[in-house]
């Protein structure tokens, strides 16, 4: 069974179209890349699996379950997570209370410091870190926390928007690291999405290209990579 699946979805703002008809499936386990240019409806995609959007058509299924129906807080206590793009901080709070909030949905204060350390040991510079004022960070910092954030929930869906965006390429480099040995050690499935091409497909074992809300590729890495579509549209080949 697939973890997730999009059948024929429709999104869209007002009428103005954003997603059409798209069918997208990711098994568990798997690390996935949807790739386009900039105003492909990635972003739109992101949040309407996450539920901060709604489907004008179409339904999204989710380990078995429907789910276009569930509200977003709901969805996150089913395991999904999202990093928005632009990290979306609170840049007041120090980073020990943006960790904290990743896990509202759990009151245990044991499991909240065992999910602490956890994200520690993958990202120790937060330990460094802990009490400092979000909007102190770095960039790559900053992406880091908003990762450390979305993993306190102990999701067991992981999507990713532009964490590229901004960074230097050393700090995506690490965090693409991470993310592998959470999919290597854990099983964690990720969706990932960005328009660093080249770098979310060698990241990824499949990859769908989306242009102007509409899928109009899918395939292997490698064979997207080689795909004339990709090399013309994406690497000017």
């Amino acid at each position: 069974m697939s973890l997730l699946a999009l059948r024929a979805v429709d999104v869209a703002y007002g009428d103005l179209p954003a997603l059409t008809a798209v069918d997208l499936v990711i098994e568990p386990g798997e690390i996935l890349s949807v790739v386009g240019a900039n105003g492909a409806g990635k972003t739109t995609l992101l949040k309407t699996i996450a539920g901060l959007l709604a489907p004008r058509s179409g339904e999204i299924w989710f380990d078995g379950r429907r789910i276009d129906g569930v509200e977003a807080p709901d969805r996150v206590g089913l395991g999904i997570a999202l990093v928005p793009e632009g990290r979306r901080l609170f840049s007041r709070l120090s980073v020990a209370e943006n960790l904290r909030l990743g896990t509202f949905r759990d009151r245990d204060p044991k499991r909240r410091e065992e999910m602490l350390e956890r994200v520690f040991g993958l990202f120790p510079v937060l330990r460094q870190r802990v009490a400092q004022r979000a909007g102190t960070l770095s960039g790559g910092e900053g992406q880091m926390l908003s990762i450390a954030r979305a993993l306190m929930s102990r999701p067991r869906f992981l999507m990713l928007d532009e964490p590229s965006l901004g960074i230097m390429p050393r700090i995506v480099d690490s965090i693409l690291d991470v993310l592998q040995t959470l999919h290597r050690q854990e099983g964690l499935t990720v969706l990932l999405v960005e328009q660093n091409v080249p770098a979310a497909l060698a990241a990824a074992e499949r990859g769908y290209v989306l242009q102007t809300g509409r899928i109009v590729a899918e395939g292997t890495s490698r064979s997207l990579l080689d795909s004339d579509l990709v090399r013309r549209a994406y690497l000017g080949m």
